[in-house]
């Protein structure tokens, strides 16, 4: 199963892609997608979208996971952040995947085991659990890490649907 993390960014929107067999994850590929900070809102917003369906076009994964918005103390970076993620919804809805979405406290609890962790120790368990990667930067850290969590949540609910279709 070919999954796809995004970390939503209006600057840069982190991507990750791997590859998850039962317990075995392998890494595909990792980068950030950046819109122009001179242009309109509108015009970034198209950028990211472009650039997240050549990703979906070239890697082709087979679901897509976004890390939730969280609450900033400014509440006009909150909204432009809210629709950056939204276009990290619509992109790979629009290719016809799955998307879920997760908290960052739940992506920091399934990688690092920490709900809380800091950014650095999510990319170093990113490292160990993908070994030999080069991480394009934190915010493709960050993705891989929300399609971690995802290959992880997915694979305990397929199994806890398996028993309980044994009952």
């Amino acid at each position: 199963m070919r999954l796809l993390g995004l970390d939503p960014g209006l600057r840069q929107t982190g991507w990750g892609v791997i590859d998850s067999d039962a317990n075995r994850l392998s890494h595909v590929a990792n980068g950030v997608v950046k819109s122009s900070a001179s242009k309109p809102l509108s015009e970034r917003l198209v950028e990211l979208h472009n650039g997240l369906a050549a990703i979906i076009a070239e890697y082709a994964p087979d679901e897509a996971a976004v890390e939730e918005t969280f609450v900033n103390k400014n509440p006009a970076s909150t909204l432009k952040l809210g629709q950056a993620r939204g276009v990290c919804m619509l992109a790979p809805g629009l290719a016809g995947l799955p998307v879920a979405e997760y908290t960052p406290n739940l992506i920091k609890k399934s990688v690092v085991g920490a709900g809380h962790a800091a950014k650095q120790q999510v990319e170093t368990m990113v490292g160990v659990l993908l070994p030999g990667i080069e991480i394009a930067g934190p915010d493709a850290a960050d993705a891989l890490a929300v399609a971690i969590c995802h290959a992880h949540l997915r694979q305990t609910a397929e199994l806890v649907a398996v028993a309980g279709g044994a009952r």
